[in-house]
């Protein structure tokens, strides 16, 4: 694995976009300017469908990832996903339903685009060309070994991503890119590289389309099994769900009786009980105890769920 080392002091890498497969010209849609309608939305459906078997292929990288985050994350580290333009803002989209979703927040996990908070909703092309910046963003986060760095970059080639990985390499923290092509730049700047190769696309280099989709993928994988994995989970609910509007609370009531095996009238009682704490109000159902009996339960199986009521039988026991 190269270590680029001289690619810094804003020696940009060179594009090299001639022999990407996302640059290349689909075959099935040379004709997409003559087609029906109905046409053309087949076409992108059948193309679509090349997606998940592609994704499917990179499951062994993507194991790789997610380990190695978790591992970091345990630690007390960081997770910052770096990205420009669409694959920016897949990574801010990801980013966006973490703390909702599982409770951990923007001090845990951060999205970082190129052109910054304009970019989210307008194109600031010409800011994903400085290799040095992306570095800079890491820096201003004070990123250490103890971090992991996702660069999200449909090419494997976009400066802005490869100056934060090599960025992250840097400081010991760990570095994995995301790309849509075989053999990218990405692998000379990443410990894994995950290539998701989708081909190419009905409407020339618009990654938007399956790049887009397959990147989407992927960080759906990277962060569900990474919150599985900090114990987010409990059998297949997300117990560290924010309770922040009514559908959630209902859900929330929902959710503890399915795992605690009660009823919607005593769930609803245990989530009161427990100020709202999902994990809690489980743990106290299945044992039947009190909250600070299950508090300090969670708080001895660094708040797995499954673990804390295991030690709690075993104490019954």
């Amino acid at each position: 694995m190269k270590d680029n080392r001289e690619c810094r002091s804003g020696m940009e890498p060179p594009a090299g976009t001639n022999d990407l497969t996302t640059e290349k010209r689909n075959k099935n849609s040379l004709e997409l300017d003559t087609m029906t309608t109905q046409e053309i939305l087949t076409l992108i459906n059948a193309e679509d469908q090349k997606v998940a078997p592609a994704v499917a292929a990179a499951i062994p990288q993507i194991t790789q990832a997610v380990d190695l985050i978790a591992g970091r994350l345990k630690a007390g580290g960081r997770l910052f996903y770096v990205g420009a333009g669409t694959s920016g803002r897949l990574g801010i989209l990801d980013v966006a339903e973490v703390r909702p979703t599982f409770g951990i927040g923007l001090d845990t996990v951060e999205a970082i685009i190129a052109g910054g908070a304009r970019a989210i909703t307008e194109a600031v092309e010409e800011a994903e060309d400085d290799f040095d910046q992306g570095g800079r963003e890491l820096r201003l986060r004070n990123i250490s070994e103890v971090d992991a760095v996702v660069g999200i970059a449909a090419s494997g080639s976009t400066p802005f991503v490869l100056g934060a990985l090599l960025t992250a390499r840097e400081a010991g923290a760990a570095a994995i890119g995301i790309a849509c092509n075989h053999n990218s730049r990405l692998r000379d700047y990443a410990d894994i590289a995950i290539e998701v190769v989708v081909g190419p696309e009905i409407l020339t280099g618009s990654t938007r389309m399956k790049a887009g989709t397959a990147q989407k993928m992927v960080l759906n994988m990277i962060s569900t099994a990474v919150m599985v994995n900090l114990g987010q989970v409990y059998e297949n609910l997300m117990v560290g769900m924010q309770i922040t509007n009514t559908k959630l609370v209902q859900r929330a009531i929902r959710m503890v009786a399915a795992a605690a095996e009660v009823t919607v009238d005593d769930a609803a009682a245990l989530l009161e009980a427990s100020q709202r704490d999902i994990k809690l109000a489980i743990v106290m159902g299945k044992l039947q105890a009190d909250a600070a009996t299950a508090r300090q339960l969670l708080e001895n199986a660094q708040g797995y769920v499954r673990k804390a009521v295991t030690l709690g039988l075993e104490k019954k026991d």
